[in-house]
């Protein structure tokens, strides 16, 4: 990664300039794709409000047709009774004069009317009764009452059954008592006091057995709506069965809620006298939908909740739906809290409430997809852009770096050439003069001319075996070799001008046991490159190490020292040509910054590789890694 400080180096005008067109094109390329999304979104938009539309229309049809069919069931019960089906959600309500029925039987606890079951009168048992409270004559009044179990009425047998068994209380007969209210219970459809026998006899019997279990048998037939009860009546049993069974149960809300539903629809009924019509009806804070057919003495009527006439219709239909009455109160169905709206009034359809429609959560998922990929492609027109401009900016940079460090190699290389060629001509001039003072002297100059010339052809012999390498045109010649040699031989070149410095060459390393296969020349080259910059950048430091061991199952040669050190951002970048570290700048280090790339050429035509491992001011340790040779001892 390029350090920011690199990027703003000279030229700063061309990369500005780069950006500037940068930022322009991705903008431009932004803009036009915010324009396509908004353009698909108004799409969308239309899209949507057309089939919310279309939806409604559809909603609206369908609710128009459903309840129609429901008035039409509705009027073929009053035409041509009995009624012998139930609805599946809601209470029916079947008025036939004066009485009233719920279906299904038990969905409301009670009924808004009495039932017209038989009941026998009171002017039957006023004899019985006079014996029994005037008298006191309790024995004869039974004896009375039990002469009227023949009758053939069951309602006189209901009747003096009761009434025997009040005495038989009143006189602590109490298994007698029991005997009776059994008895009552078994006598059908009769009432007594306006109550189902069996639903008197039944309470009596708790009562005078204190039997719980009984009294909860008699608490879930109420919670079932076992008996035709007016809400009086289901108060007092539920309560009385309640207590006997030790019972605060209180009785199903439903239950309560269709009862008082049907109790309601039965006094607005009995006000409105019109043959067919709908209303909604309101209870306990609960909207109700009251729908009737029929005229007279005979109606029909559904009472059911809204949200269970508006929900089938609205079943996958992808938009919410709410239903508002004449007061604006909202009776069934909701809303989304955002969408697209429509408005069915109740002038346009003749419907029970006003519609309200709006695009449901999933229905404004239909356009995700294409905004999605318009949004992908943008992205990725944006990106291309980026990285182009960025490769653009870097292929510019390296541009630029390269001929900088191939002007920095050449004043490099002419100053490594000037210097031997500066010597060379002046030694030369002297002796091409003969102003030497003596032949000690000449011998000296002569010494000193080999010196410069062998340096300068090293150099040249460097340059171009590099140049080789680069094109691909170097040749090796490898060889069986034991690294203990090839060091040795390296460290010889370097012995006069080490000792003479004052400094050494340190060797360790154990001889004939590993050999490698390798270009004597070209691995010298490299190892003494490596050894001429441990010298050169540790001045301070007399002495330069070089091992050679295995690491990793491989031959390893190490050139190490104690001098500058490389910092970590540097230690990949010297590898390559041209490129010389800070450490050189500041130690004032010449050379032509071709003698690591070279290495790394040479290593790595021998199938090896080369590492570093330094720290600033702590020295370096270069490790060439070969692989093993044939030969292994």
């Amino acid at each position: 990664m390029t350090p920011l400080s690199e990027w703003l180096k000279p030229p700063r005008s061309l990369l500005f300039s780069l950006f500037l067109v940068t930022l322009v094109a991705v903008s431009t390329v932004a803009w036009f794709g915010w324009q396509l999304l908004n353009q698909e979104r108004a799409v969308e938009a239309q899209r949507a409000q057309g089939d919310v539309d279309q939806a409604a229309d559809r909603i609206a049809a369908n609710l128009k047709s459903a309840l129609a069919e429901t008035g039409e069931q509705l009027g073929a019960w009053v035409a041509a009774p009995p009624f012998d089906g139930s609805p599946a959600e809601g209470v029916l309500l079947l008025l036939d004069g004066n009485s009233a029925v719920t279906l299904p039987a038990g969905r409301a606890l009670y009924s808004p009317a009495p039932a017209n079951d038989p009941e026998a009168g009171d002017s039957i048992f006023a004899d019985g009764e006079a014996l029994e409270f005037q008298q006191a004559q309790p024995e004869k009044a039974i004896d009375w009452y039990r002469r009227l179990l023949d009758s053939k009425t069951p309602a006189a047998r209901a009747g003096a059954l009761m009434r025997m068994a009040r005495v038989y209380r009143k006189l602590g007969r109490d298994d007698e008592a029991r005997s009776a209210y059994r008895d009552l219970a078994a006598v059908p459809g009769a009432r007594v006091a306006g109550v189902p026998v069996d639903l008197a006899a039944r309470d009596a019997l708790c009562e005078l057995a204190s039997d719980r279990q009984a009294a909860g048998a008699l608490l879930k037939d109420l919670r079932r709506g076992r008996w035709l009860l007016t809400r009086g009546q289901f108060s007092f049993y539920w309560s009385e069965a309640g207590r006997l069974a030790g019972s605060e149960e209180a009785p199903p809300a439903d239950g309560l809620r269709w009862a008082e539903a049907a109790a309601y629809a039965w006094n607005e009924l009995r006000r409105d006298p019109g043959e067919r019509g709908q209303a909604t009806l309101w209870t306990a804070g609960h909207p109700l939908f009251v729908m009737w057919r029929g005229a007279g003495s005979r109606r029909a009527a559904l009472i059911t909740e809204p949200d269970l006439v508006l929900r089938p219709v609205l079943a996958g239909s992808g938009v919410a739906c709410k239903a508002v009455d004449g007061q604006g109160h909202v009776v069934a169905g909701r809303d989304t809290a955002s969408g697209h709206a429509a408005v069915r009034a109740v002038a346009e359809t003749q419907l029970p409430w006003t519609l309200y429609f709006t695009s449901a959560p999933y229905s404004r998922e239909s356009g995700r997809g294409a905004r999605q990929f318009l949004l992908l492609v943008t992205a990725i027109m944006v990106l291309f852009l980026l990285a182009g401009s960025y490769f653009i900016a870097r292929a510019i940079r390296r541009d630029m770096e390269t001929t900088r460090m191939q002007s920095d190699f050449v004043s490099a290389v002419s100053h490594e050439f000037r210097s031997p060629l500066t010597s060379i001509r002046q030694l030369s001039e002297l002796l091409a003069e003969d102003r030497v003072p003596s032949p000690d002297r000449r011998r000296v100059y002569y010494d000193a001319l080999v010196k410069e010339s062998t340096r300068l052809q090293r150099l040249v012999e460097a340059l171009l075996n590099f140049g080789r390498m680069e094109a691909g045109a170097r040749q090796y010649h490898f060889e069986n070799l034991d690294p203990a040699n090839l060091v040795e031989r390296v460290a010889a070149e370097f012995e006069p001008n080490v000792v003479a410095a004052g400094r050494r060459i340190e060797l360790d390393g154990e001889r004939h046991r590993w050999h490698i296969d390798a270009d004597p020349e070209a691995l010298s080259v490299a190892l003494r490159n490596l050894v001429d910059n441990a010298l050169k950048y540790s001045p301070n430091c007399p002495t330069v190490w070089v091992e050679w061991g295995e690491e990793r199952e491989r031959v390893a040669i190490r050139v190490r020292d104690e001098g500058l050190g490389i910092p970590a951002a540097e230690r990949r970048a010297i590898f390559r040509k041209f490129v010389r570290g800070s450490a050189a700048a500041s130690a004032n280090v010449k050379g032509s910054g071709v003698g690591l790339a070279m290495v790394r050429h040479i290593v790595a035509a021998h199938g090896g590789e080369i590492t570093v491992a330094s720290e600033p001011g702590q020295g370096s340790t270069f490790t060439i890694l070969l692989p093993v040779g044939a030969e292994r001892i």
